[in-house]
């Protein structure tokens, strides 16, 4: 009845497009998320998958997801640990340390909680694919932005170490990092971006463009479609590798 696919945040944005290429393929689909109104849209979208909120940076809401799922499935094939958030904007001595520490949470321990389920699995069976979604921001400095940044790349450090132990095990680790993707939430992080540097939206998104060499934002079914060939025979030795899809980002420095 095809592949088991599991993606963290994948009722809205990113994660739904990767869960809808995969459904499309006729994949087993799961996602869990923590906004109950993004669970409830993909249920109503998708009744054939399984859903659920939790909360990635909570061990008790992964454990009770995670123990249920693998109840259902006893085994997993694609793992999407792509729950983050952006975080706040602003230089460093103006950040607070709550909103320091809950960006960190949700990109650094959300993928850190779902890799040590999966690993679990995939060694069992001998065999998976486990991608984490870091950033451009993950592989360049970012000015105005110093706690994603910060989480986007110990999220590489952490592709690059559990492609090292797991692929003995037939297991599979990439990273990818997307450009701006269009939607809703860079319309968000465009926002404070603007108003911690003082200057307009339009500038902003400008910059974002100057930066890239192909003069272009990506969007959600751009990532959607790598990873996608990532778990395709034809992506079955790529593995500890930092993929980027961003056009070709040349800076991110303002």
């Amino acid at each position: 009845m095809g592949r088991r696919i599991l993606i963290t945040a994948g009722a809205a944005g990113i994660g739904r497009a990767i869960a809808e290429r995969f459904i499309s393929d006729g994949d087993q689909v799961a996602v869990c998320d923590a906004d109950p109104d993004a669970v409830a849209d993909f249920t109503a979208a998708h009744p054939d998958a399984i859903a659920g909120v939790a909360d990635v940076t909570s061990e008790t809401d992964m454990d009770t997801f995670l123990s249920d799922l693998e109840a259902r499935w006893d085994g997993v094939d694609v793992v999407c640990a792509n729950a983050g958030t952006g975080g706040p904007a602003g230089s460093v001595e103006t950040l607070d340390y709550d909103d320091w520490q809950r960006c960190i949470a949700t990109n650094v321990h959300g993928s850190f909680l779902t890799c040590r389920w999966a690993a679990r699995l995939m060694k069992a069976q001998g065999h998976g694919l486990i991608t984490m979604t870091s950033s451009t921001a993950g592989i360049f400095g970012y000015p105005l932005r110093a706690p994603y940044a910060a989480a986007k790349w110990a999220v590489i450090g952490m592709t690059k170490t559990l492609a090292m132990e797991l692929g003995p095990h037939g297991i599979r680790v990439n990273a990818i990092c997307p450009g701006a993707v269009e939607g809703p939430r860079m319309e968000r992080v465009l926002e404070r971006e603007s108003a911690a540097a003082g200057r307009s939206v339009e500038a902003t998104r400008a910059q974002y463009v100057k930066g890239v060499s192909m003069k272009t934002w990506v969007t959600a079914q751009d990532i959607a479609n790598s990873i996608h060939f990532l778990a395709s025979d034809a992506g079955n030795k790529i593995s500890g590798q930092v993929l980027s899809i961003d056009g070709h980002t040349e800076t991110l420095a303002p």
